[in-house]
């Protein structure tokens, strides 16, 4: 218990040097920071970026050690195939986002893009049906994994947040309806990681809250692209998102 709180307070500290912590980051594009540009030179494919919390975090508390091996992409198997062997035993802070992919994120959004509204709500429905009933298991392996193989780490699996404002102002882009569907998604998805997190034993960054207004189509400055070039960063989180919506409620977790 003493070891847990000592780790803690150098994690939640926001002025503290964290000296002592080594960090593993892990996930998907959402950690990898696809979008929100400054990519390093030796991540390829993965797009991992110096504007991602992960990276944010280590430059501001300049921690022993830090691995940084998120990708965009990542489903929970790649996590276990490819990144999970960054873990050890002396590894005292681990940060993820995964099952986005697992639940067809991606094609999902092509759909509602590009298709009708009928066509979106199956695309969410079909999504929602494989979070509910599928991914639980291979998150609870994930889990299990990253317990297994830093059994002294402090664990912060981080959610998703809502794409779009409801009633929100956009001059393009598709309607209220689809927007709905796929926020809904997004708390289906977050409600599955939660309570797979808290059963685990974990801790869980929940970002939607603090991404509110800051949609797509919000009132505030939006932290999200909507459909850009390249086309794999269109609904991620760009700088600002990752900076003042992922990084605080990761260094608060």
């Amino acid at each position: 218990m003493a070891a847990g709180l000592t780790m803690t307070t150098l994690f939640t500290a926001s002025a503290a040097n964290a000296a002592g912590v080594n960090y593993v980051a892990l996930g998907d594009s959402y950690s990898a920071g696809v979008g929100a540009g400054g990519y390093l030179g030796d991540s390829g494919s993965c797009k991992r970026s110096t504007n991602a919390y992960a990276y944010l975090w280590k430059n501001a508390h300049k921690p022993s050690s830090f691995a940084f091996v998120a990708c965009s992409g990542a489903r929970t198997g790649d996590v276990l195939n490819s990144q999970i062997s960054a873990l050890n035993s002396s590894t005292t802070l681990v940060s993820l986002s995964v099952g986005g992919n697992d639940a067809g994120f991606a094609d999902t959004m092509k759909t509602c893009v590009l298709g009708s509204d009928s066509d979106c709500l199956n695309a969410v429905n079909t999504a929602k049906s494989y979070a509910v009933n599928t991914l639980p298991g291979r998150l609870d392996r994930v889990y299990s994994v990253i317990k297994s193989k830093a059994p002294k780490a402090h664990v912060v699996v981080m959610g998703y947040p809502h794409l779009y404002k409801v009633g929100g102002d956009c001059l393009f882009g598709i309607g209220d309806t689809k927007r709905a569907a796929i926020n809904g998604a997004a708390d289906t998805l977050d409600g599955v990681i939660a309570k797979r997190v808290a059963n685990a034993g974990l801790t869980f960054g929940d970002v939607r809250g603090i991404f509110a207004d800051h949609e797509i189509c919000g009132s505030l400055s939006t932290w999200l692209h909507s459909t850009t070039l390249p086309i794999d960063e269109s609904y991620h989180p760009n700088s600002a998102g990752q900076a003042s919506g992922y990084l605080p409620v990761f260094s608060r977790s």
